[in-house]
């Protein structure tokens, strides 16, 4: 009897010891060892992948995160891989990337919008060529992005990046308040010149009605002297945000666009602006929020912004001052007959494998999936929830694509960038916000880049500092802390700083592909 009750007490200490612990010995398995289906509503994964991205401040509903999402487990469930994401903050991106290179704990991906740095890990060998796993995992991958795209993430003759493409090619477009316009009775302008008295008027002649001198011509951003190009193109010079590939052919050789000698005319421009109190004092101090928030309170009634500003800080200026009116300008016309914006670069972002990661095939068969079959879900997000179709017509729910706006995180690692995608999506965000037609105008007026090319080695090794440099001269000339007589200065710093190593790599890939050029047309003759 006493043994029966021993074998009784010791079966339900084994059953009560697995229930308690089983689950801990499950998860001691690596996840090489599990199995790739799912049970109920449970599924387990044979591979777990890290990937490093940029949330880009987006907000997640209540009860999910980056790593709990049904866009995520959407993914998860239809490539069969386990991902784990890691979101560092907005601010310092790229500087915590340079620390979990450094770090021996490196992830599957790591996503990144610079192309200084992609060309800097890949001259030190610490990221993966992507050729032959491309070529048995990611068919669709290959077929989807254009060549273009492809030579800009190539590098030493190998595939280094997934790329994710720009949107939209363009990088500004100016909006003016037209109801200003009309209170002083100007005509909206298109030279240069009549663009400055304009500015003027809404700085000087109280274009608000309220008796007080409180608005601005002008604001710009002093980061990279965003909310510029459109000023620039005027003297034909392309200004961007990746401003490190900015070239333009002169006399046969590419010269880096920021020590052009018309470059040194549109700061003088910029600088007269402000001189004359028409260009913000205060935007030296200006980051993204300031800047809106100065369109939105109705202190600046022209400004140089993104395309989409229509669905946001104009929109919220029109929701704060029923009265306000905004229209979009023509780019202003130089003397010389010049106007446009500079181009975007073809590449939003890189998506790269360290070299030391094991999982590159699973890295690519997600991100096939995300370019590929997964693309207008993640884009567009779940038909039914976030949009559906109104008599054959696109219509957004703008509280569940709010809701989940957080999804662009994962469409970004492997955009394409579909054209009737796009088209169609923006056209449901409204039609009034006149999206598609800020895009199409924006394309119309592109000052592309005689470089375009991956970026060059000595990109990643200079361009951050050459940038720090130009931003901190431009921003002083502008301000008339330094007088014009400095930007030659800079020009020859810039060259000694590193500027001439990037020079003749940009001029290398030049002349190759002039000669490439040369075959081709040669072959096709």
């Amino acid at each position: 009897m006493m043994r029966r009750k021993w074998r009784i007490r010791f079966i339900l200490f084994i059953v009560t010891f697995a229930l308690v612990f089983g689950a801990g010995f499950s998860r001691s398995i690596s996840r090489d060892e599990q199995t790739a289906t799912g049970v109920g509503d449970k599924q387990t994964y044979s591979v777990t992948i890290s990937m490093v991205v940029d949330n880009s401040k987006r907000s997640f509903p209540d009860g999910m995160d980056i790593n709990h999402n049904p866009y995520l487990e959407y993914i998860k469930r239809n490539t069969g891989v386990d991902i784990q994401l890691t979101a560092p903050p907005f601010n310092g991106y790229q500087e915590k990337l340079n620390v979990i290179m450094a770090s021996g704990n490196q992830p599957d991906l790591i996503n990144t919008g610079d192309p200084a740095w992609v060309s800097k890990y890949v001259a030190e060998q610490a990221l993966m060529p992507l050729d032959d796993v491309l070529a048995e995992y990611g068919q669709d991958l290959l077929a989807i992005f254009p060549e273009e795209a492809w030579k800009a993430v190539t590098f030493n003759g190998h595939i280094y990046a997934i790329p994710s493409l720009t949107e939209v090619a363009g990088n500004e477009i100016i909006f003016a308040r037209k109801d200003w316009l009309d209170k002083l009775q100007l005509a909206p302008p298109t030279t240069l010149d009549e663009y400055y008295s304009v500015m003027r008027a809404f700085a000087y002649d109280d274009p608000d009605g309220d008796g007080l001198r409180d608005t601005w011509g002008l604001t710009i951003m002093p980061a990279g002297l965003a909310r510029t190009a459109p000023f620039f193109g005027a003297f034909g010079v392309p200004r961007s945000v990746n401003q490190i590939t900015e070239w333009k052919e002169k006399n046969g050789e590419l010269i880096y666009s920021g020590i052009l000698p018309e470059t040194k005319q549109a700061l003088a421009f910029l600088a007269k602006l402000y001189g004359d109190g028409i260009l913000d004092r205060e935007f030296i101090l200006n980051k993204n929020s300031s800047f809106e928030d100065k369109i939105i309170n109705g202190q600046v009634g022209l400004f140089s912004g993104n395309w989409f500003d229509t669905r946001g800080p104009i929109l919220a200026n029109k929701q704060k001052d029923p009265s306000a009116e905004w229209i979009r300008l023509d780019y202003p016309i130089g003397l010389n007959g010049q106007s446009g914006t500079a181009e975007r670069d073809l590449i939003q972002s890189y998506s790269v494998v360290p070299a030391g990661s094991s999982h590159a095939k699973e890295v690519i068969k997600v991100l096939n999936f995300i370019a590929g079959k997964g693309y207008r879900d993640l884009k567009l997000g779940f038909e039914g929830e976030v949009w559906t179709r109104v008599n054959g017509v696109m219509a957004t729910n703008f509280t569940e694509h709010e809701k989940h706006i957080y999804r662009g995180t994962l469409h970004a690692l492997a955009d394409p960038n579909d054209e009737e995608v796009r088209k169609e999506r923006l056209d449901s965000l409204g039609l009034q916000y006149e999206l598609n037609d800020n895009v199409e105008f924006v394309l119309s007026h592109v000052l592309r880049s005689d470089f375009q090319g991956a970026p060059t080695p000595s990109m990643g090794k200079y361009g951050a500092k050459l940038l720090k440099l130009e931003e901190e001269t431009f921003s002083k000339i502008i301000m008339g802390i330094s007088s014009p007589s400095e930007f030659e200065e800079f020009a020859k710093q810039w060259i000694r700083d590193g500027g001439w190593e990037i020079s003749n790599e940009v001029n290398e890939w030049y002349r190759d592909q002039q000669e490439r050029d040369r075959q081709e047309a040669e072959r096709k003759s």
